[in-house]
């Protein structure tokens, strides 16, 4: 009975569009691409179905039909070229206005290490940074550790990673993609010679991890056709990369695993989680031919990650507790029999981090959707909370490489203010700013008001939403709202600052996310009531808060539009299959659309490490439940949004076919003449350009696409 109501709820559609009709200087005279089909039947459960457009499962140029599929994604971006040509004034005028705000020469706040202060530097009119450090003052001479400008010379797309310096402070292992499938090959350099190794490693997740004697290193490789991280190696240097050490092999394909190093740097852990289980496994860091040990064999349900302190282990876990508490157990005795309750768990208070210190831990909570910064004293227990001071923000601890400290360093930001870099004393509580982000021309954050609201789902629950817009605005739902969302992996998104976004807030838009369950806003049942068989509320609360916001007058179906990218692509396109009406236009980034073809394919990369996010197909209960809500399944011939789609030919998370092929079944069964469009970039991945400014000219084609509908053409 429940999948007959969630089946017709997501598929009765929708009465067709009634859209304003206002004249925009989209150019639609241009003629879409018409991509072909080819019957392809997929029989599973005694369910058959046609999928015409399975042929663009190309993957990158071994298919037979390769030379098609890049033809058809170039049709598209020809199409989209075509469409929003007379729109390349405000496309680069929004460009330079973003581009303008960027301090382009800049240097990062320096964190200590080791005796050192590291940090980055940008330069004017460079796409990219240096790494460079000073010895024991920022007075002394500059070491310039890596020139990423230059490294990055002749590649369309580069990405270095890793940094990472042996505890002698005279080489630094880093890992670099030239491709945006985040398949790094890790390299070693000597920082007293300059000379990189001729040694390269290959299909890593390009982090390494040095051990105490200056020469050996624990790395992660990745499966060459799944991406899916398997195998931790021990690599000597010296020996050839064929000679190294398998020390761990992850045999469960729903497991992500890799390597670190505690903070205190004695121990080297290895880690392997999936969505409801965990385990870790260590050595001492100055024992690196040891076996690697498990901390606690993984059992079914139960989380855990261990903080190594001096005299014990810290285990931050949800085993009876769903929002997590702090347990303590000895050194030596380290199963879950011998854990003891250090911290309790609080139903209203989810437990996310611990930064830990030689006489200090900072504790990471969220409670009631904000994040919390708790400091405790390891000699007394004494205990205290950061205040912030605003009604929605994000907090975070960052940059605390350094054990003996004790200051804790922190990221703050919040819809109205800049990143900030903070220094916190736990002994004295006296707070430092070291840092604000500065926007170029100016920025009066008095100028824009933000709010916390919450939004009624239809089941009764409360849905926090954060918005800011600029003061003036007029809540009669004339004013064009621009709503995010996201809500799946448990992956929370709080309210933080752009200076790119004050392009659309001084053009009169309304910015607002959603947080929705499937996130872990509201603590860890926030996540468990968005996944799996209750998928269907992290749409329904999007809707919600949708209608909520119109009911409210902060605008109207007319001026409101929606945004999410990757699995709030998913969303995107849930909600334009469900409530078609409530949308101007819609922004799916890198979709994640196909979701019945995808979690049945064991090939693509990640699928695996999906099945307890979304359910494994191949059970007829998911499969069908799946089926309910995947937006490429539930295309009707009805009339639709108006539609921008992107995504990357080299994505690694959600490949580039689903989004094609999503976009041409929907060319092909939409009844209005509203606009689609796909954008495909044929030299990035999931994350679009590397360089800090060639990203600009994305964000600058999404804001025209929502100011040209809402015919905002200056």
């Amino acid at each position: 009975m429940w999948k007959t109501i969630v089946y017709t709820l997501i598929l009765s559609g929708c009465i067709a569009c009634q859209k304003n009709q206002m004249k925009t200087t989209f150019n639609r005279d241009a003629i879409p691409p018409v991509a072909e089909k080819k019957e392809h039947l997929r029989t599973i459960h005694g369910d058959t179905v046609n999928d015409p457009y399975y042929w663009m499962y190309d993957y990158f140029g071994k298919g037979p039909d390769s030379d098609q599929v890049i033809a058809y994604l170039e049709q598209e971006n020809a199409y989209l070229d075509a469409v929003m040509s007379e729109t390349t004034a405000l496309q680069d005028k929004l460009f330079a206005e973003m581009r303008g705000r960027i301090k382009e020469a800049d240097e990062s706040v320096p964190y200590f290490k080791n005796g050192y202060y590291y940090y980055t530097r940008t330069e004017e009119g460079k796409e990219y940074y240096k790494f460079c450090r000073r010895k024991g003052s920022m007075d002394a001479p500059e070491e310039m550790l890596m020139d990423v400008d230059q490294m990055a010379e002749g590649y369309a797309y580069y990405a270095a990673r890793g940094f990472v310096i042996s505890e002698d402070n005279k080489l630094m292992a880093f890992g670099v993609d030239t491709v945006s499938r985040r398949q790094y090959s890790i390299y070693v350099k000597n920082l007293e010679t300059g000379e990189i190794y001729p040694e390269e490693i290959p299909n890593t997740t390009g982090v390494a991890v040095w051990a105490a004697d200056n020469k050996t290193f624990f790395y992660t490789s990745q499966n060459t056709a799944t991406l899916l991280t398997e195998k931790v190696w021990r690599h000597t240097l010296g020996t050839p990369v064929e000679k190294d050490v398998l020390v761990y092999e992850e045999t469960d394909n729903s497991n992500y695993i890799g390597a670190y190093k505690s903070q205190n740097g004695k121990y080297i852990i290895i880690y392997s989680s999936a969505t409801l289980s965990s385990e870790m496994f260590y050595i001492k860091a100055d024992k690196p031919t040891d076996a690697f040990r498990s901390f606690q064999p993984r059992v079914k349900d139960v989380l855990y990650n261990i903080v190594p302190l001096e005299d014990r282990f810290l285990v931050l876990t949800n085993k009876d507790a769903i929002n997590f508490q702090i347990m303590e157990t000895p050194l030596d005795q380290t199963g879950v029999n011998n854990w003891k309750e250090y911290i309790g768990h609080r139903s209203d208070v989810l437990v996310e981090d611990i930064t830990e210190f030689k006489d200090f831990i900072v504790i990471e909570e969220r409670k009631e959707g904000l994040v919390q910064l708790r400091i405790r004293s390891l000699a007394d227990g004494t205990e205290h909370y950061l205040d912030f001071g605003e009604p929605t923000y994000t907090a975070y601890t960052a940059g605390n490489p350094e054990y003996n400290s004790t200051k804790v360093r922190y990221g703050y930001t919040s819809l109205t203010t800049p990143s900030s870099t903070y220094d916190y004393d736990m002994v004295t509580h006296e707070k430092t700013l070291l840092k604000e982000r500065e926007i170029v021309g100016g920025y009066n954050k008095e100028d824009y008001q933000a709010e916390r609201l919450y939004a009624t789902a239809k089941d009764g629950t409360k849905i926090p939403v954060s918005m800011v817009y600029k003061k003036g605005m007029k809540k009669d739902g004339t004013a064009p709202l621009w709503l995010y969302g996201y809500g799946s992996y448990g992956a929370s998104m709080d309210a933080s600052f752009s200076s790119n976004r004050l392009s659309m807030l001084d053009r009169g838009f309304i910015y607002a996310i959603a947080h929705i369950r499937g996130g872990q806003e509201m603590g860890r049942q926030w996540y468990e009531d968005g996944k799996l068989l209750k998928k269907i509320n992290t749409f329904t609360d999007f809707i919600d808060c949708a209608e909520y916001l119109i009911a409210e007058k902060y605008t109207s179906a007319d001026h409101l539009y929606a945004s999410g990218g990757s699995a709030g692509g998913l969303l995107m396109g849930a909600v334009v299959n469900m409530a078609p009406d409530l949308w101007k236009g819609v922004i799916a980034d890198v979709p994640f659309v196909d979701v019945v073809n995808t979690m049945l394919d064991e090939d693509i990369p990640l699928t695996t490490n999906e099945f307890d996010e979304w359910g494994n197909p191949k059970d007829p209960e998911y499969y069908n439940y799946i089926k309910s809500y995947s937006p490429y399944e539930n295309i009707e011939r009805k009339d639709c949004p108006n539609l921008l789609v992107t995504t990357g030919l080299h994505d690694s998370q959600v490949q580039y076919f689903e989004p094609a092929k999503w976009v041409a079944k929907m060319r092909d069964m939409k009844t209005d003449d509203n606009i689609l469009l796909l954008k495909t970039n044929m030299d990035f991945g999931h994350g679009g350009a590397s360089g800090r400014f060639d990203y600009l000219k994305e964000i600058a084609l999404e804001y025209t696409f929502f100011l040209h509908l809402e015919v905002i053409d200056k």
